[in-house]
């Protein structure tokens, strides 16, 4: 708390500062700032986002929730309303910064009539989108501090990650302090610069872990072996004493009457030895109902606002405030602060885990169906908000075609923001959802426009003469054979020449270049040599002039 203060001071100067909590599940990163934004965000703007454990296949998932919580963008609030929020708050900020909302309006999807970022080079569009919020960020931090935090960056998409990249390097002379946490495996580039500090949250020493349980437990005299059983069971991790002092109360084993104190011997008490074996057990001494809500809310995810849960669980309002007053008794969830809606969240996310991993499988896929139903029509006027939501509950579900329908909407999403690695998930998810379906024209022309998508996405990601691409650039060739239009013969074209432009022998060697010409008769024609032509709309290459400099400048 002490170096985070003191972070804050530098920040507040003028000095920005980027503090890091790294630490094991249950040891106190989320806490640390819980405690920290509680009692010194006075005076300060304070930005929250948090990444989920499915967010690595969502682009900018964390810089979504920021934004909306920046612009104060509701989840009732129509793409009319989301665009008078975004250009209210810049008009007021700074004129000057009128040039970020075509960026900011094609992120948030709210582009009215034509996107005039359409024809813009991907790349270039997503360098600019990510320094249009950056500038947003640092504009802001001339009226006031602002304190930024990212949880759960064990857990964070590449786009944010690229991001946060750039805002690390931004912060050097501005009013921000930035507060992030992860578990160890994840690995960054910061450590360099001089404005960066590092906390590691170790498990609790001995005296610290003793003087924790005596604020859970008292300080009976009679309980000194208990804390010492459970000291060495958790080995420090106080998400892990906290649960497991909940549980020996739960099944009756310690008892509070004025003191606290056992009912039985140490010897009879059946500690589980893992914090999930922990959880697992105080799940299973819920009441039938309480246990099943409990179970409902952690397939719907980390968080869940009140509406939501009403739309998946029909019950009435006293029986469902009932059994969620008595989650939170047993400190399972919280309520948390939100706009508009009453919210809820985990304790921790292993609570969820655990919990989700307690579902049986096929109720499991009957609850991520009913959720996805929940959210379509809670939010049918901001579905685009909730894409990949909805493409990782119906994914999880029995319903193929809902679940195709939402990868390829995540997927063509993601290209639009030039997030090119969850666009590749994303289309590749729904090319093999798509093969689950059966055999028809109509299924092979849905798959044509997949791959042909696809196609450009791995030229980007994975390279021209990659296998995958290779083997896109194949299939995307049978598939036009019968059919397609000029836009997609030409993206084989393209896929074909640079694939074997940049060196794919293995091609060559796969399709000859006779075969390339074999193509629908109304895309191609044949010269009186022994090459082949093939031809596109307007446009021709011969195989034999592929590697002149020539050709390939027009290619490009």
């Amino acid at each position: 708390m002490e170096a985070t203060r003191n972070a804050a001071e530098l920040a507040r100067a003028g000095r920005g500062q980027m503090v890091a909590a790294m630490a094991e599940a249950g040891t106190g990163k989320s806490r640390l700032y819980f405690e920290f934004k509680a009692k010194n965000q006075s005076g300060w703007m304070v930005l929250e986002a948090f990444s989920v454990s499915h967010g690595k296949a969502s682009a900018y998932f964390p810089v979504l929730d920021l934004l909306h919580g920046y612009f104060r963008i509701a989840l009732e609030d129509d793409a009319r309303m989301r665009r008078e929020k975004v250009n209210g708050r810049i008009v007021t900020l700074d004129p000057a910064l009128e040039d970020t909302r075509p960026y900011l309006f094609g992120l948030l999807g709210i582009v009215e009539g034509d996107d005039p970022l359409s024809q813009m080079d991907g790349q270039v569009k997503r360098r600019r989108t990510l320094d249009a919020i950056k500038r947003i960020l640092l504009r802001e931090s001339l009226n006031q501090p602002l304190m930024v935090i990212f949880e759960d960056l064990h857990w964070i998409d590449d786009e944010t990650q690229a991001f946060l990249n750039l805002l690390a390097e931004s912060i050097a002379n501005a009013k921000i302090l930035l507060l992030v946490n992860y578990r160890p495996e994840y690995s960054h580039h910061w450590n360099s610069k001089t404005y960066y500090t590092q906390l590691r949250l170790d498990p609790l020493g001995k005296d610290s872990a003793e003087e924790m349980l005596s604020a859970l437990l008292g300080d009976n005299a009679g309980l000194v072996p208990l804390k010492r059983v459970i000291i060495e069971k958790t080995e420090g991790n106080p998400f892990f004493m906290e649960e497991t002092v909940q549980v020996l109360l739960d099944e009756g084993a310690l008892a509070r009457n004025g003191v606290t104190h056992l009912t039985r011997p140490i010897s009879e008490l059946k500690i589980p030895p893992t914090v999930q074996g922990i959880l697992a057990a105080r799940i299973d001494r819920l009441p039938q109902d309480a246990k099943d809500l409990l179970q409902t809310l952690s397939v719907v995810g980390r968080e869940f606002p009140i509406s939501l849960i009403r739309a998946v669980l029909p019950k009435a309002d006293e029986e469902l405030n009932r059994m969620l007053n008595e989650l939170q008794l047993g400190e399972f969830v919280y309520e948390q602060p939100a706009m508009g809606d009453t919210e809820y969240a985990f304790k921790h996310a292993l609570t969820q885990e655990v919990s989700y991993n307690s579902v049986l499988l096929e109720r499991r896929k009957q609850l991520h169906e009913r959720i996805g139903a929940a959210i379509e029509a809670l939010y049918a006027n901001s579905i685009e908000d909730h894409l990949d939501e909805l493409a990782h509950h119906y994914s999880r579900s029995g319903n193929v075609p809902k679940a195709l329908e939402y990868q390829e909407r995540a997927g063509r999403r993601a290209l639009q923001r030039s997030a090119y690695a969850d666009a590749m998930r994303a289309l590749t998810a729904a090319i093999e959802l798509l093969m689950r379906l059966p055999e028809s024209t109509e299924r092979d022309q849905r798959e044509l426009g997949l791959q042909t998508t696809l196609g450009p996405v791995l030229m980007i990601t994975k390279g021209w003469a990659a296998p995958e691409t290779e083997r896109v650039s194949l299939r995307v060739q049978e598939l036009v054979e019968t059919g397609g239009t000029a836009a997609q013969r030409f993206s084989l074209l393209t896929g074909l020449f640079g694939t074997a432009y940049v060196g794919a022998d293995s091609l060559r060697r796969e399709i000859g270049w006779s075969k390339l010409g074999a193509l629908p008769a109304s895309s191609r024609s044949r010269s009186s040599s022994s090459s082949s032509t093939i031809t596109t709309g307007r446009l021709r290459y011969r195989p034999g002039n592929w590697r002149q400099r020539n050709v390939t400048s027009k290619m490009a």
